[in-house]
This record gives structure tokens, sequence and C-alpha cells, in this order.
């Protein structure tokens, strides 16, 4: 973490740098600009996650077409949530003259205060722990189709899924008590590349089984799932929480705008044609996880193992900003190894609960996606904004907050119904 590290030096013994207080930026300056093929790459990386993964089962519900719709509307809205967070940054820094926005934290602050950071950080610990929940149980029932062919098999008297995600515990125990992300920065490198390559090789194997097969498809699911439908795409898209970050490491800021809005439309193709191929190649038999869809064989076991080794390696990148809200408002950011691991413990047993990803991927994008990519970058921006915004532009900030909070809402209702329709 980069906090101020000035210290007065009127003598010559070295002096303890201040503990950060709540008005600190989180975020260091950045130490070199990129260029805009490098914030290309980092913002897809930043952007594109585990939620891919169920889109295919999510447009079995809602239909391809339906799903589709969805999906880029809501690539649309995210961008526009995302470009809002840089103009209100931009504004707030000419109001300076200097740069002390470095975060989402950071601008929330600015902006309404300890309430804004607090509301800001609420939001990014729930959020980074739901996607950390999601690729424990992609993993654990990975893990258990993988070695057991029968779901319903017990080891030691659990269920398979249990097992291997408590499996798992000790070894994310040790990863998590890593105080420093450089340690990992390889192991990131592999895993966006294996999580590519898998996509592709899924894709492709989804194509090949659609020749075969070519099942019956459905357009339209009916509004009783178009909810669920939006939850899930919300939570696809969700990386709002790196944009003020990697937009104030970009070269040319005047073009990060367009560098996005090229990225997201790379990101919905690739998102819609995974979940359409998904879904032609498997129709109405497609499960919450597609690669559970591929059958036995080397290729198809590589690519799930491959899978799990990602999200695997990239849960305590994902924690690290559950740390770093958690540390710095209850151990005034120094580093404690024993509240990492209650958080581990916590979303390991959140994890055994929830019996469908799918299903958990809607809950966590309606609830907090919605919150964090929609309403709080809209009503930022209202505020800062107010008394040079038109009537359009008022009207368009006030829509986006009002209809993040009904999406959000029904969203996380629909949700809600899917996992306990599950488990009963």
């Amino acid at each position: 973490m980069g906090f101020d590290k000035e210290a007065s030096s009127s003598s010559h013994v070295l002096q303890v740098p201040p503990l950060p207080r709540e008005d600190t930026p989180l975020l260091g300056q950045p130490r070199r600009l990129s260029s805009q093929s490098k914030t290309f790459a980092n913002v897809f990386i930043a952007i594109v996650g585990a939620g891919v993964l169920g889109l295919p089962y999510t447009f079995k519900k809602t239909g391809w077409l339906m799903g589709s719709l969805m999906l880029f509307s809501v690539a649309l809205l995210a961008y526009r949530c995302m470009m809002l967070l840089v103009f209100t940054r931009r504004k707030l820094e000419s109001i300076h003259g200097f740069s002390k926005i470095n975060s989402f934290g950071d601008l929330g602050f600015e902006v309404c205060g300890p309430l804004g950071r607090f509301a800001v950080d609420i939001m990014i610990v729930l959020a980074q722990a739901g996607f950390c929940i999601s690729y424990l149980i992609f993993i654990a029932n990975t893990l258990a189709y993988v070695f057991n062919a029968d779901n319903q098999a017990s080891i030691l008297g659990l269920s398979s899924k249990t097992v291997y995600l408590w499996a798992c515990f000790p070894f994310q125990l040790g990863l998590n008590s890593i105080a420093t992300l450089t340690h990992l920065a390889p192991l990131s490198i592999f895993a966006d590349v294996v999580d590519l390559a898998a996509v592709g090789v899924v894709m492709v194997e989804d194509v090949l089984v659609f020749l075969k097969n070519r099942p019956e498809l459905k357009s339209f699911g009916g509004f009783s799932v178009f909810f669920y439908g939006l939850g899930v795409a919300v939570y696809s898209f969700e990386g709002i929480g790196m944009i003020l970050p990697l937009e104030l490491e970009a070269k040319y800021k005047d073009k990060f705008g367009k560098v996005l809005a090229l990225c997201m439309a790379f990101i919905s193709l690739l998102y819609g044609a995974f979940g359409i191929l998904g879904y032609m190649a498997f129709g109405e038999e497609t499960k919450d996880i597609i690669t559970t869809n591929l059958g036995a064989g080397l290729i198809s076991t590589l690519v799930q193992l491959g899978l799990c080794v990602n999200l695997f390696i990239t849960f305590p990148l994902m924690m690290n900003p559950v740390y770093e809200v958690v540390e710095r408002r209850l151990c005034d950011s120094r580093y404690c190894l024993w509240l990492r691991w209650v958080v581990v413990l916590g979303v390991s047993l959140v994890a055994l609960l929830v019996p469908n990803f799918a299903d958990f991927l809607s809950l966590v994008g309606s609830s907090v996606c919605c919150a964090l990519g929609f309403v709080l970058p809209a009503a930022f921006h209202l505020m800062v904004f107010k008394k040079e915004l038109g009537w359009d532009g008022l009207i368009m900030d006030a829509v986006i907050v009002v209809l993040g909070v009904i999406m959000g809402v029904s969203g996380t209702w629909s949700s809600l119904l899917e996992i306990f329709a599950s488990k009963a």
C-alpha cells in the first residue's frame, strides 16, 4: 500500500511514518504509465472472471436472445457508470488543483466524507468476498465432478464438495497469509493465460457438440427470470473498483474512454459467444458450471483442473481489497494474520451453504454489484455536477440510481428464491 511516507527530519533520528487517516488515499502514485495496449489488457484482466462460466446456464433460463440483449445492455450501462467515476474524479481534481483521488473509496470520501468511504468499503468487501465464495463453489463442485462421478457420494460421511472445499482451506490460509502480492504476480499471469486457453477450448468443444446434437433452443425465458439474468450479467462485468486506478496509470488519459469502450465491446462479444455457444451445445441439459457438461476425457479434465488452478490462485488476489479495508478499520492498517484467517474461514463457511454456482453469481451481482457498479457512481456524479448538469443529465443520473435500486432489490429476491428452491 502506498500511503504517504514523508516524515520530518529535523534530527538524524529515523521517525516512523504516521498511520493513515480516513482521508488518506488508499493507493500511492503509479510508478509507470501504461500504453493504450497495456491499459486495454489491464481492463480486460480486471473485468473478466468466473462470471463467464455461469453464462450458458443463465442463457438456458433466460433464452439466448433475451440473455444476449440483457448482457449487451448491462455492458453499455456499466461502461457509462465507469466513465461517470472518471468524470467525477477529474472534476474534483480540477477544483483542488492536485490529485489525491486514487481509488473508488477516495472518491467516496471526497464527495460524502467518511460516510461515502464507508459505503464504498462495505460494498467492496461484500463484492470481493462474494467473488471468492463463487470461486470456492466452482473449485469444490468441479473437483467433485472430476474425481467423483457420483456427486452424491460421501467421503468420511461428508459430501465430496465439502471434503474438497476443506482440503483447499489450509492452502488458502497459506496463500492469504502473504503480506505482499508481489510474490503472486507470476502465478497471476499464469492463471490469466490458463483462463483464456480454457475458455477457448470450451468454445471449440461447444461448437463440435452443437453440430452433433443440435438441441432445441428457446429465445425468451419469460419475465420471471429477467432479474435473475440481469444479476449474472452485472456480476460478469463487475470491475468498477479498478477503473480509477487504471485510468490514473494510463499514459493517454484523453483516450482512456475510447480504450475502455473497445475493451467492453470485446468482452461483451466474448461473453455473448461463450454463453450462446454453451447453451446451443447442451440446450436444456446445460449445467450451472458449463465445464461439467464436457464429459470425461483428458482435454476436458485438463480444462476443468486448469480453471480450478486459475481461481485458486486468483482467490488471494481478489481478497486483498477486503484485507486492505478490514485491516485499515480494525488494525490501523497493520498486517493482521489472525484476522485474515478468520475472513478466509467465514468465506469458506458461506461457500458450503450455497448449492448452485450460477444462482450465487446472480445473488452477488444483484445485491452488491448493482449498488457498487450503478447506484454509487451515478449518485456521486449527480452530487458533484448537480449545478452544471442540464435537465437531461440530472434525469439520466437519477434514472440510473433508481434503475440500479430496482435491479438490486428485484434481482436479489429472484436469486434468493432460486437458491432456496435448489436447497429444498
